[in-house]
């Protein structure tokens, strides 16, 4: 397969290669993967992560396998394991989708590699048009808030909610971007605001629970995030804390927005009730842990809730920017999304 380069996905002398993301910002540490089991870890231990990337990183390492001579039983086999990873982002189960229908054709090794590397491309695509359509909704002098990371980690391209928002930045629209520190794993302060910091984007770290207050004195212009799976009719899972977002924007009268590729729709999913949201580990709330080691600040066995994401009813979100433009809430109402 060709040599591949994005802000977090390497291809290089047929060997897939990711940015550790939780190593970041303290290290940019380069991990080598070379078998399903450890990819299925890696996107379980969030080191690759962000619902487009993920589905990336799975297609290009069956692409890679079947390089090696991979049978295509063995192939099946590790899609399947790596459909079942994370049950969230639709990303993973769209991508892999097809990459099974390229697993069918005669050649499918060629047939693999074509199509892992046309997602790639289009996933770049996919963020320019956001990026674009996105940022016509964004007023000069704005101050946004975003929450998780949207950003080139989290995609092949420039991002999503990220993307929107740096091109804005470009166009001259943007004053400032409030950045939730995203807990428990803090994506906004370790990966958002190092993007940010990369491109020169100013920003002020926050969080989470401080948003309310920026929202009531006046700071906040428009909330901007991403989403893991928008059913069809417009509920949209995303990291948790995002519901909580959007209830506050429509209290203080704030438009919010939800910007994401078409590989994040699933029209058989018919509202939010049915998407099936990830449990993770305890450990993730009772302490924290990174490259500069762990932390445990909570009773051994204390009893924790802890849902990956959350789901934001359609009523709430002011505009859903896909690739193809702007969706209104009366175009979701019309069945635009399903």
């Amino acid at each position: 397969m060709q040599t591949l380069q994005t802000t977090s996905l390497r291809v290089v002398d047929n060997r897939l290669w990711i940015l550790d993301q939780q190593a970041l910002p303290a290290r940019s540490d380069w991990l080598a993967v070379d078998s399903v089991d450890e990819l299925v870890a890696c996107i379980q231990a969030l080191k690759v992560r962000g619902a487009p990337l993920i589905g990336l990183s799975a297609s290009l390492l069956l692409a890679l396998l079947a390089q090696r001579e991979t049978q295509r039983e063995e192939l099946e086999k590790g899609l399947e394991t790596l459909r079942a990873s994370r049950p969230t982002a639709v990303n993973l189960m769209n991508n892999l989708d097809r990459m099974r229908l390229a697993l069918a054709a005669d050649n499918y090794r060629d047939a693999l590699a074509r199509e892992a590397l046309a997602l790639v491309e289009e996933d770049r695509q996919l963020c320019d048009r956001i990026a674009s359509a996105g940022s016509e909704l964004v007023t000069p002098g704005s101050r946004l808030l975003t929450h998780c990371n949207t950003g080139g980690l989290a995609t092949a391209g420039v991002g999503t909610a990220l993307g929107v928002i740096t091109h804005a930045w470009r166009q001259g629209k943007v004053q400032q971007v409030w950045v939730d520190e995203t807990r428990p794993l803090l994506q906004g302060g370790r990966l958002t605001a190092w993007e940010l910091g990369e491109l020169g984007v100013p920003y002020r770290l926050i969080c989470d629970s401080m948003a309310a207050s920026l929202m009531a004195k006046g700071e906040v212009d428009a909330v901007w995030v991403g989403a893991d799976r928008i059913a069809a009719n417009g509920d949209v899972a995303n990291k948790i804390g995002t519901y909580g977002l959007a209830v506050l924007a429509r209290w203080h009268k704030i438009p919010f927005y939800v910007a994401a590729p078409r590989t994040t729709l699933d029209p058989d999913c018919q509202d939010g009730a049915a998407i099936p949201v990830e449990q993770r580990a305890a450990a993730e709330v009772t302490g924290v842990a990174g490259s500069f080691g762990s932390v445990h600040w909570a009773p051994e066995q204390a009893a924790v809730y802890n849902p990956a994401f959350d789901v934001t009813p359609a009523e709430l979100i002011s505009g859903w920017v896909l690739d193809s433009g702007v969706i209104t809430p009366l175009d979701v109402a019309n069945g635009a999304l399903r």
